[in-house]
């Protein structure tokens, strides 16, 4: 499993968590070693019976950021995808520890993030029992997670597109603030000749796809990108979401 990072942040093997030094906590701050969400994580997987199949790290801003993936594959050779768990944490107050479900596309290796499982929590002092309180419960949701999942892009795959309803979205998605004008001639590129065979059907997940691709380098605003993107997608092809997802409100991301 190959990370694709952003620019200035490199890929690491699990040891050299272990050596980014976390710092001092203050009165109202307590950072979490990049190394000991990880464990936690991999302790919760394995108390609900989820083995790791593979695994990628990531550092960026001089060790202040990590972002993690956790590849758990099912042994039917038939899915498209694998199940993946991706962690996140900062030692410089950018962002919570948090961790996300999604899923990586095996023919294109792109990587798609839900906010269906999402566990996060500011660095406080209460950080490390909260998280671990709270883990069993999402470790439970993933499963439900992972069926929902497979059904969201078995609709995606049915739903047919011409190129007046894509253009149409791709404006929407820009409009929503889930991606920047910059990337639409990557996106029309993917829509309009796809490197895969298995996108060259006009579907929306097809379309899905060319987005997933030219959003692939920042692994650090991942979850928000596709996360936001979901919900624009199961509105085009009539997945119903909650009044309170329905709305994606603008600058989703720092375009």
């Amino acid at each position: 499993m190959s990370l694709m990072l952003h620019c200035g942040a490199m890929a690491v093997k699990r040891p050299q968590l272990a050596k980014v030094p976390t710092p001092k906590p203050t009165r109202t701050w307590a950072p979490l070693p990049h190394l000991t969400l990880l464990k936690m994580v991999e302790h919760g997987l394995a108390e609900g019976g989820l083995e790791i199949a593979e695994e990628a790290h990531g550092l960026g801003h001089e060790g202040n950021r990590y972002f993690g993936l956790l590849e758990i594959r099912r042994g039917d050779t038939k899915h498209i995808s694998s199940w993946v768990v991706g962690l996140r944490n900062s030692h410089d107050q950018r962002f919570c520890a948090g961790v996300v479900a999604g899923a990586r596309v095996f023919v294109c290796d792109n990587l798609s993030f839900s906010g269906d499982v999402k566990l996060e929590h500011k660095h406080t002092r209460n950080l490390q029992s909260n998280l671990g309180e709270r883990m069993p419960a999402a470790i439970k949701q993933l499963n439900e997670f992972w069926l929902r999942y497979e059904q969201r892009i078995s609709r995606y795959q049915s739903y047919g597109m011409n190129d007046v309803a894509a253009h149409d979205l791709i404006i929407r998605v820009v409009d929503a603030g889930v991606c920047s004008n910059r990337l639409i001639p990557s996106v029309l590129e993917e829509w309009r000749t796809p490197r895969h065979k298995e996108f060259q059907p006009r579907t929306a997940w097809s379309l899905f796809n060319g987005f997933t691709e030219a959003l692939k380098g920042n692994l650090f605003d991942l979850p928000r990108r596709t996360d936001a993107l979901h919900h624009l997608f199961d509105a085009q092809v009539g997945i119903s979401t909650s009044p309170k997802d329905a709305g994606i409100p603008r600058n989703v991301i720092n375009n």
